[in-house]
């Protein structure tokens, strides 16, 4: 790759995004155990290099799921530096739906920067731009205000609330429904 190229899919001021690929395995479970604090309760990413491994295949090798790590750009902005978090597009459904549903997370070391905001407006203008997607929904546990804040400053709209959705640290928890159309992105 020349000195210049990017690997990544899309890029703003601040951070580039770009899929998972194997090789990330020692960065990724090391930034995840650095941040267990910050994820606990809402969310259990893969903290060993064999878990990684499994997740990761997923991400990569099925069609129904597309993972993006959010990579702060260095100094210059010309390439990119460490993990600051990850945007999963998980459930795409083609045909009359063309839809998806994300998750996120975001690396102790970036959070509270605006990185994440910037990684997931570009993660949704390319699910609406180059996967063709219109619709992505959020569901996110009632609690969990920084997940909340950050889908409503990406332009997510609150649609509905979900008792016992999903089964996360040995239960099924509440979520809220937050949900963004490609009309929204183009029209906004």
């Amino acid at each position: 790759m020349p000195h210049n190229a990017s690997r990544h899919l899309a890029e703003g001021p601040r951070v580039g995004v770009r899929h998972f690929t194997y090789e990330d395995g020692a960065e990724f479970t090391a930034r995840v155990r650095e941040s267990k604090d910050l994820h606990h309760p809402w969310l259990f990413p893969p903290d060993s290099l064999q878990a990684y491994d499994a997740y990761a295949a997923r991400l990569i090798e099925d069609p129904t799921k597309a993972g993006f790590l959010v990579c702060e750009k260095d100094a210059e902005g010309t390439s990119e530096g460490a993990i600051a978090g990850f945007v999963n597009i998980n459930n795409i459904v083609q045909g009359g739906f063309l839809s998806g549903a994300l998750g996120y997370g975001a690396f102790a070391h970036a959070a509270g920067r605006g990185l994440m905001r910037e990684g997931l407006d570009l993660v949704v203008r390319y699910a609406f731009g180059p996967m063709r997607l219109h619709r992505l929904e959020i569901n996110v546990q009632p609690g969990n205000a920084a997940s909340i804040a950050l889908a409503r400053a990406c332009g997510f709209h609150l649609e509905g609330f979900s008792p016992r959705m999903l089964y996360i640290d040995g239960a099924w928890r509440d979520h809220q429904r937050w949900a963004i159309t490609a009309e929204t992105v183009t029209s906004g």
